[in-house]
């Protein structure tokens, strides 16, 4: 080589070494490994204004500092393009996950200065302001997520603009910082290239024809419209949708027009992978044909399908999710199951399915969650999960929930062969026999609910080697035997111990330290041994336990300080007593108490104003009530107050304005007197009242009509005076049992109380009540409508009191009755021993769900209704001690529920009717009526033409003998008069008999008088 071409290649060598070397040193190598160079000025200028506009309390820009590095493309969030693409900013990630919330501010319009900008992430942070118009103008963007960011107001419709736009996320949330919507969503149709819309959140419901708009954009394969007030109508025969390419589709938790059909058109959408049309208003069948055959993930709960499982759901072989819970799907299962061979998840919760477990269940290889609870499958368990059950499955399941079924049978020894098994719910069955030994094996288990069945036998010491178990749930069964602290010796992570209502005792050493840390222990009803106190070891667990249920175990003495510290305690029907001094006051403890018939005594302790639940029912506390409710100054948020069965007595203080939560009051079976005071008003969430069986005294306060949710009100057994309030009926529309019985109540029944349209229960017995019945009694819808009462029954508890059965003593069928879980379902109406008077009104018999009328005790007239009949539901009628009269009606007969009758000492007469029920009367219920006759009553009616017939008879004969008797006095007096007409008439004609006539009488008297005059005489001489 001569020396010129060799200098020339070590120029060449040397100026492409330069290069390199220039190359390397002025750019790096960041996100990926991508190599840029340095960003232009404009650009560094743009993000630097751009952040100057912004908080960041999370310093997510805290490296945009051009004294650190006068590269922006070194900066965290910024993506450059290479050197070829001229080393402009392309990418802004500014995503925050921070809990400070990210960056705040208004965006800066500098970063249209982002001339090349295609990906900009500002989601989850907090701008607070609506999303900035000039968005729409950063031409280049092909990816924009602004989700969960802040933002609120109208979505531009510039954003329509971005042509080049595929993926387009403005997803807010519930919790309210975000709060998008839209008049319209034309805008769409511009973006044609869009294939990824995240709209969750936003507010949709002006977007009329949303469907035809998604339906025009060609490349769309997800979509996510979740929650978003799409209310209006979809059509289900809607046939043009043509984005074939759509594979996710979301539309959860909106409002399409209620009852609706599941639109058609979805399963004709042959690329969908991903179906999410959850929690919303569908109703009717789910389609029984579909092109989805790719699904792999479907979520139709929360709707009101009532069809069978379709056949098609059974062939989709790449399904790994389905969940079809919170419906009414009817109908067994099929064996096809089997063939749903990559399914992971299979939650049928909460629907109607009837019918066997399918065989083909345990042949589910990659099954993990298996949910089938509350549906009415039945079969025995271990024809389900016997020996046939696969090994693929024992090993893959993992959740196994199959509670609230019909299902019964022994667990068979299988159940310890799953190996990875974290939880078993098989609560609420009807499942028997012993817990199998081989549960132990389960080494995974977390979870183990058993309760709600009938099973017998011991508890398997086995279970102390579920080292890994945190929830034991065993109550309500029939165990037995003896629980010692071998069942517990591995149990180092149990957190929830409940085994209440069981026939188990506890045998453990006086100086037991578990080797657990509880959180909750229910142990209702077990036997702790006799003369048992407080558990000793319970002290060690006061660091972490929350909830204890010692109720009905028999212990005895005083309580613990610590034991103040528990949020749920509750240690009923025991022999616990002494004095309670105080309830601790600490934030965060004594939520829930219950001590209720107990032993305890002296003065009620004043208790923290954030307790919700107190319950010191049935024990011996006196005194008064205002060191309880009024010292402390300072609100309480108790929603249920029970202080009945005490002796507490004085006045009920006005001092309620500090208790507005409570739903439950009871300051009944006390010695409480004066009047219920104005400040009752201040109740305004109150549901039950009940202040029965005390010396109340006054009127029903006008102020208590502020306390509009009442459903029960029961003041019977006091001294009340007044009347009825009107305003009852107007003010209180929710309530349904209205007992006022035993009062000094008087005037009339007002017809406003016929608006309490719900009522159910109404007891105005016994007080000084007087005219006459409304006509408007059949407004009482609940007691005309079964309709009505169904509907209730599904409904949440009477007072809407959590864990709490609702009460009340009810007089029925000639004896008072205590009700409580079916009370809502009791229909009642006693207005006996009052002074009401006139007909019955026929419209009572209307009340065709009325249950029991007692009517007894007053002062009706008339017959009785002759559709008295129709109350079919009428188990017990009282008309007793009244003056009605008449016969009988012939409907009495129909009355196939009537149990308990009592028509006596009233006018009625006539045959009592016959049927079988009325038979089986005893006669006391029809005495008192002479003309009554016929079984029950020994007194028979002998002929055939009536009852009436023999005393029509002999009412005939009287009449005859009294008819002539009356003519004998009749001619008796004319023939007297007669006689005295002549002798009068001769003496007034004839002068000489005249004179001769009163000649004779004067001569008479004077004999007559001298005669009398001498005998005197005599007498007064032999006297002197």
């Amino acid at each position: 080589m001569n020396p010129a071409t060799a200098m020339s290649s070590l120029l060449i060598l040397f100026t492409i070494s330069c290069f390199k070397l220039t190359y390397c040193t002025s750019t790096r190598n960041i996100h990926g490994g991508n190599i840029n160079s340095v960003c232009p000025e404009i650009e560094r200028e743009a993000l630097l204004s751009f952040k100057e506009s912004l908080e960041d309390p999370s310093d997510i820009l805290s490296t945009w500092n051009i004294s650190a590095d006068v590269n922006c493309c070194n900066w965290k969030g910024v993506v450059c393009n290479n050197i070829t693409g001229g080393g402009h900013v392309r990418e802004l990630r500014l995503q925050s996950y921070d809990q400070f919330g990210g960056l705040r501010g208004k965006i800066d319009p500098s970063l249209l200065n982002l001339k090349h900008l295609r990906y900009l992430d500002l989601s989850h942070n907090s701008f607070e302001e609506t999303i900035p118009s000039f968005i729409g103008s950063l031409a280049s963007l092909e990816y924009l997520n602004l989700s969960r960011a802040g933002f609120y107001g109208n979505i531009p419709r510039s954003i329509g603009n971005l042509s080049n736009l595929h993926t387009l996320s403005l997803e807010c949330d519930d919790s309210g910082r975000c709060q998008l919507d839209v008049d319209s969503i034309e805008w769409l149709s511009g973006l044609s290239q869009l294939a990824h819309l995240n709209m969750n959140y936003v507010n949709l419901s002006r977007a009329a024809g949303w469907l035809q708009v998604i339906d025009a954009l060609p490349s769309l394969a997800e979509l996510r419209c979740s929650y978003c007030s799409l209310y209006f109508t979809i059509n289900p025969h809607f046939h043009n949708v043509t984005t074939s390419s759509l594979a996710i589709l979301d539309l959860s938790g909106n409002s399409f027009q209620p009852n609706s059909a599941i639109p058609r058109w979805i399963f004709r959408l042959s690329n969908l992978i991903y179906l999410d049309l959850s929690f919303n208003s569908f109703q009717g069948p789910i389609p029984t044909i579909s092109n989805a055959t790719k699904l792999q993930h479907i979520d139709l709960s929360i709707n009101r399908f009532n069809s069978t499982v379709p056949d098609w759901l059974y062939s989709l072989k790449d399904l790994e999710f389905l969940d079809l819970s919170k419906n009414y799907l009817q109908g067994p299962l099929s064996n096809d199951i089997a063939n749903l061979a990559s399914l992971n998840t299979l939650d049928l919760s909460l629907n109607q399915l009837s019918g066997k477990i399918p065989r083909g269940i345990v042949h589910l290889c990659k099954i993990q969650t298996l949910c089938l609870s509350d549906n009415k499958l039945k079969g025995e368990i271990s024809d389900s999960f016997g020996n046939n059950t696969s090994d693929c499955f024992l090993g893959a399941l993992e959740h196994l929930d199959m509670s609230d079924n019909e299902l019964y049978g022994n667990l068979t020894p299988q159940f310890g062969e799953f190996k990875s098994l974290k939880s078993i719910d098989l609560g609420f069955n009807n499942l028997s026999g012993a817990i199998p030994i081989s549960i132990g094996k389960l080494s995974s288990l977390e979870t183990l609910n058993l309760a709600g069945n009938k099973l017998t036998g011991n508890l398997p010491e086995s279970v102390g080697q579920l080292f890994n178990l945190k929830f034991l749930h065993i109550e309500d069964n029939k165990l037995e035997g003896f629980v010692s602290e071998i069942h517990f010796v591995n149990l180092t992570k149990l957190k929830h111990l409940s085994a209440s209502a069981s026939h188990l005792t506890l045998k453990v050493r006086p100086n037991w330290i578990p080797p657990f840390k509880l959180e909750l222990l229910e142990l209702r009803s077990w036997n702790l041994g006799e003369g048992a106190q407080i558990l000793t070891w319970l002290e060690t667990q006061k660091n972490t336990i929350q909830g204890l249920d010692l109720s009905g175990t028999g212990i005895s003495g005083n309580l613990p300080d610590w034991i103040w510290k528990l949020q749920f305690l509750n240690l009923s029907r025991n022999q616990l007593n002494g004095s309670i001094h105080f309830v601790s006051s600490d934030s965060g403890s004594a939520q829930s108490v219950d001590l209720s018939s107990n032993q305890f005594s002296g003065s009620l302790p004043q208790v923290p104003a954030n307790m919700l639940h107190l319950d010191f029912s049935n024990n011996s506390f006196s005194r008064g009530l205002s060191h309880f409710l009024c010292d402390v100054n300072e609100t309480y948020t108790m929603f249920f107050l029970h202080l009945g069965g005490n002796q507490l007595s004085g006045e009920i203080p006005n001092c309620w304005m500090k208790w507005p939560s409570l739903i439950y009051l009871n300051l009944g079976n006390n010695i409480l007197s004066g009047s219920i005071p104005n400040s009752i008003r201040f109740l305004e969430e109150l549901r039950s009242l009940n202040l029965y069986n005390n010396r109340i005294s006054g009127q029903i306060p006008f102020s208590m009509l502020d306390c509009t949710r009442l459903v029960k009100i029961d003041l019977a057994d006091n001294g009340l005076d007044g009347s009825v309030p009107t305003w009852m009926g107007t003010s209180l529309t929710n309530l349904r049992i209205l007992i006022l019985r035993s009062n000094n109540l008087s005037g009339e029944i007002s017809p406003n109380i016929c608006h309490l349209n719900f009522l159910q229960i109404l007891d105005l017995s016994d007080n000084n009540i007087f005219g006459t019945i409304p006509k408007c009694f059949n407004n009482f819808t609940a007691m005309t409508a079964e309709r009505f009462l169904v509907e209730y029954d599904n409904e949440q508890e009477l007072t809407e009191v959590p864990n709490f059965v609702e009460s009340a003593s009810i007089a029925t069928k000639g004896t008072e009755l205590q009700y409580n879980t079916i009370l809502r379902l009791v229909t009642n109406i006693d207005l006996s021993k009052n002074n009401l008077s006139g007909d019955i009104p026929r419209e009572l018999t209307s009340l065709v769900e009325l249950r029991s009328l007692n009517l007894s005790g007053n002062h009706f007239t008339g017959l009785i209704p002759a559709s008295i009949g129709d109350m079919k539901q009428l188990e017990s009628l009282d008309l007793s001690r009244n003056y009605l009269f008449g016969e009988m009606p012939n409907s009495f007969r129909v009355m196939s529920t009537l149990n308990y009758l009592n028509v006596s000492y009233n006018q009625l007469t006539g045959k009592i009717p016959e049927s079988t029920q009325i038979g089986g009367f005893n006669a006391s219920s029809f005495i008192g009526n002479d003309d009554l006759c016929g079984p029950p009553l020994t007194s028979s009616c002998s002929t055939s033409a009536g009852p009436n017939m023999n005393r029509e008879d002999n009412n005939h004969q009287s009449d005859d003998e009294h008819y002539k008797i009356e003519w004998f006095y009749v001619f008796v007096s004319l023939g007297y008069a007669v006689g005295l007409f002549v002798f009068c008439t001769t003496l007034v004609l004839n002068k000489a008999w005249r004179e001769t006539y009163f000649e004779f009488l004067e001569e008479t008297w004077n004999r007559v008088y001298v005669y009398f005059y001498i005998k005197w005489r005599k007498l007064t001489k032999s006297s002197d």
